[in-house]
């Protein structure tokens, strides 16, 4: 049995975890969760079986997926938005609409690689099903956001198990409750840091001027990393969990305390995972009133949110961020005069004091990312079984640093 398998810990989010270590200067939403700004809906699904492959072997089936809802009537009511692109070997569609509009006007389904087609026609389905004309014809405009990261290590992704109606479904049930962490949504088959990753999602309110209080929150799916740069709250953690790991599979191979991946890493992680890294989305919302280019400016903090939990952009990752804000709601699908330039008004806030949104991004960033692993459970996977981040190990490791 593994160490993770034998903990008595119940997997819980890194504030339940240790209360005392410091993970920011900013005090989570009431749910510290992205759904914590208004109008933001979520649902994960995970898919570990499927109807067109009936003769799959047991456990090769392990992909998902998280969809986003910017609004509720993202279609008519568009978010600004702005991307930042850390390392690009991944894929994030509908991006350049992004960056010549500054507009997000899709839902942003977060899956597997091998599950990008089926998430783009799915939200073309949603879309003609709800906005068809009588006729059932279309004359719309809709660029599909569609973010992915690898997941053929747990998942057989030659298992195309993510269908169209899958989106469909989650569009339809996105909703306000607290974001599923862990091996869930499109986070179901990912490692981070060569634990079990997958799907979390963080918090931070900031107080602004007057009475007023903005909300930052942040989705990652984190499928990236080496356990021996993973860090929580500053503290060398998965070094140390990596040496006594090194230490037991040259040393004490029958050890309970074995990890499942242990022999693969120190077998074959110099052939493959060091050749290979694995990759991360991140997804940042606020209320706001930030413009395009602020937004640009917040989805590049969330590197510092990810270089603190462990990440430095390995060449093949794919280190893909979007931010996007709630505050303005800017009509698309219309039939506006193309010809006739047309005013709006929008507030904004002033760059000079936009520093606690950015410290706020960094910090939510980070939590997402030790929620993610710490949520996580043991997997049994297509190729091998994967533990988590073992849960007793950490507190005990985290006593010398608090």
């Amino acid at each position: 049995m593994s160490q993770s398998s034998s903990s008595t810990t119940p997997r819980q989010r890194v504030r339940d975890l240790l209360p005392t270590a410091h993970l920011g200067r900013y005090q989570p939403g009431p749910k510290n969760s992205l759904t914590d700004i208004p109008g933001v809906l979520v649902s994960t699904q995970s898919i570990r079986s499927s109807p067109l492959y009936p003769n799959a072997p047991a456990n090769s089936i392990n992909t998902g997926v998280t969809t986003i809802l910017p609004r509720k009537d993202w279609f008519h009511k568009a978010c600004f938005a702005g991307l930042f692109r850390f390392n690009g070997s991944g894929e994030m569609t509908g991006s350049h609409w992004i960056e010549e509009t500054g507009l997000l006007h899709s839902p942003i389904v977060i899956t597997g690689s091998f599950g990008v087609g089926a998430a783009y026609d799915g939200i073309y389905q949603y879309a003609i099903r709800e906005y068809a004309d009588a006729e059932g014809t279309v004359d719309w405009f809709l660029t599909p956001v569609v973010a992915e990261t690898f997941d053929g290590f747990l998942h057989d992704v030659t298992k195309f198990a993510v269908t169209p109606q899958h989106i469909v479904q989650g569009i339809d049930s996105a909703s306000s409750e607290v974001v599923k962490e862990g091996n869930t949504g499109g986070g179901t088959g990912m490692l981070a840091h060569w634990f079990k990753g997958g799907t979390g999602s963080s918090s931070r309110i900031v107080p602004g001027e007057g009475k007023k209080e903005y909300t930052v929150a942040a989705l990652v799916q984190a499928n990236y990393g080496a356990m021996r740069d993973f860090r929580i709250a500053g503290a060398p953690v998965g070094r140390l969990i990596f040496e006594e790991q090194e230490r037991m599979a040259r040393d004490s191979p029958e050890d309970p305390r074995m990890m499942s991946q242990a022999s693969l890493l120190f077998k074959h992680i110099m052939e493959h995972k060091d050749k290979k890294d694995g990759s991360i989305i991140i997804i940042l919302a606020t209320d706001a009133p930030l413009h395009p280019t602020q937004l640009q400016r917040l989805a590049k903090r969330a590197t510092v949110g990810l270089s603190r939990a462990g990440g430095w952009g390995a060449n093949p990752s794919g280190d893909i961020f979007l931010a996007f804000s709630t505050a303005a709601e800017v009509e698309v699908q219309n039939d506006s005069d193309r010809w006739t330039p047309k005013e709006r008004n929008i507030d904004m806030i002033e760059d000079a004091t936009i520093n606690a949104l950015f410290e706020a991004g960094a910090e939510a960033v980070e939590e997402a990312i030790l929620n993610a692993v710490c949520m996580a459970e043991d997997t049994v996977g297509f190729k091998a079984t994967v533990d988590a981040l073992p849960l007793e190990r950490v507190k005990e490791l985290m006593e010398k640093y608090l």
